[in-house]
């Protein structure tokens, strides 16, 4: 088997332009003090080509649930920034990630979703095992030198969190968990490994930077102002961040505070499904809302937690892949495909109003008037990302 080599690449790598790390040092410092990041960061495709080595070639990248593929043989694919992944569960019932690109001409060997005992690229029918070992290629016995074993799909760190797959191209990065636990206390009582996501929808080409839908996730500045009325039980003034950061985090999260208990976010707001059983009322008294860049947002209520799988196709577009997971109690209730859409319902009110704002911010961001603003104290979440972004591109920047 072949472990992609991070540093192989096809091409060249620019690094940021002289003076942007500099640049960044403002939005860096703590929140009173702070400045927005520079427009730049959000439109330009020089900027993404750097965070592909940079962040996507190196991070943990979340690609969805392990619940995805229960059974030996099943598989998924996903793409995140021109790299197509297989994810599958191998004849020894462990999860596994490849790169989806046939060793002999780059066709990508499979796409969609499945269950096979091999993988085999359609193009020339070479054929690669559920572990990405090269089990046959036609015709090759004449080429000189030719082992297959040397051919295998390249691996990729498969590492299992809370039920979610992360996979990481880098053989040499350093386990996630670790970087996680602050916020783990805050959801240990959902069990979410063993919870049940009923199915997700992706939302294709929407029409803003990735972080600039990771920042809309995590502000709790608009939660009551764009969503007046709808989310009034859990008001911007309520937002707290509970811990301090740390340079070693790879988790950034606050909390949204109820005004009462088993608040929802739909039209009644009251939960719908069950509660989770374990959790105590103040954890029923609050959201949480966590990013761990630069794939996942994750956030939770008293009955579900819900993320985003956020995927760029460019510097001002992403794909965003939307579930919902539940008590698995929920799938018991005859009613629960009815509930599911009230559920969905009220989500698709607080997408429509995100989506409209983050389109109308990238907008503004390509404007010559697009400002570096400053931020309320309720936005604390919002340099917290920053520092983690801006260690990485130090770190990625070319010497």
């Amino acid at each position: 088997m072949t472990m992609l080599d991070p540093n192989r690449s096809n091409r060249s790598t620019t690094g940021l332009r002289p003076g942007l790390l500099a640049e960044l040092d403002a939005s860096t410092i703590d929140v009173a003090n702070a400045s927005t990041l520079p427009p730049e960061l959000y439109t330009s495709p020089d900027v993404l080509e750097f965070e592909r080595d940079a962040l996507y070639a190196k991070e943990w990248l979340c690609v969805g649930r392990a619940e995805k593929i229960p059974d030996v043989g099943d598989w998924f694919t996903v793409t995140i920034c021109d790299e197509p992944i297989i994810v599958t569960r191998d004849k020894a019932g462990d999860v596994r990630a490849m790169s989806a690109v046939c060793q002999h001409r780059a066709m990508q060997v499979c796409d969609g979703s499945g269950n096979s005992t091999t993988f085999k690229c359609p193009y020339h029918h070479w054929n690669y095992a559920l572990d990405g070992r090269l089990l046959g290629a036609p015709a090759m016995e004449r080429t000189e030198d030719f082992d297959k074993a040397d051919f295998g799909l390249p691996q990729f760190q498969v590492e299992l969190w809370q039920g979610f797959v992360f996979v990481n191209m880098d053989p040499d990065a350093t386990p996630l968990a670790p970087t996680l636990t602050d916020y783990d206390p805050f959801i240990a009582n959902y069990d979410l490994a063993d919870a049940v996501c009923p199915g997700t929808f992706t939302l294709e080409n929407m029409p803003w930077n990735w972080k600039v839908m990771f920042e809309n996730f995590n502000d709790g500045y608009h939660a009551n102002r764009l969503h007046e009325y709808v989310q009034d039980f859990c008001p911007s003034n309520l937002t707290n961040f509970p811990t301090e950061w740390s340079d070693d985090a790879g988790v950034i999260f606050r909390e949204g505070g109820y005004t009462m208990m088993d608040g929802g976010f739909n039209a009644t707001h009251q939960a719908i499904m069950p509660v989770f059983p374990k959790l105590t009322d103040a954890e029923r008294s609050r959201s949480t809302f966590a990013l761990v860049p630069p794939t996942l947002c994750l956030g939770t209520a008293p009955d579900q937690a819900f993320f985003f799988l956020v995927r760029p196709t460019g510097p001002e577009t992403i794909d965003v892949e939307i579930g919902y997971i539940f008590h698995p109690s929920a799938l018991e209730d005859p009613l629960f495909e009815h509930k599911l859409k009230l559920t969905d319902v009220g989500v698709q009110v607080f997408v429509e109003q995100d989506s409209d704002a983050t389109a109308k911010v990238q907008r503004g961001l390509r404007s010559r008037f697009a400002p570096r603003g400053r931020y309320s104290w309720q936005e604390e979440s919002h340099v917290r990302f920053n520092r983690w972004l801006v260690q990485r591109y130090r770190s990625g920047q070319p010497s």
